[in-house]
């Protein structure tokens, strides 16, 4: 019996995402110390830059302070438990206000 190891899991899960329109990128190309950095430290778990882009994308018809004031939320999420956070931040998804 073949052991599944986490680098199974997560090229699997890389395969599947890039399949359903998502673009892959190697975390080293991005980080602190590439060419091409997208966060100042590998502690910035958040693309913020990308995340303005997505909020302004997905958004378009919603005013540029409405819009700021969102990703401000999103930074807010600061519970020390994961779970809380996850689900905090799926209801900012999913509920309308």
């Amino acid at each position: 019996m073949n052991k599944i190891s986490e680098n199974t899991i997560e090229e699997f899960a890389i395969e599947l995402l890039k399949k359903s329109g998502y673009q892959y990128i190697f975390a080293p190309s991005i980080a602190p110390d590439s060419a091409t950095p997208e966060r100042e430290s590998f502690e910035d778990v958040l693309l913020i830059e990308r995340l303005q882009t997505a909020v302004g994308r997905i958004n378009p018809e919603i005013s540029e302070d409405i819009r700021e004031d969102a990703v401000k939320q999103i930074l807010r999420l600061n519970s020390p438990e994961l779970i809380t956070n996850n689900e905090t931040f799926h209801r900012m998804l999913t509920e309308e206000r």
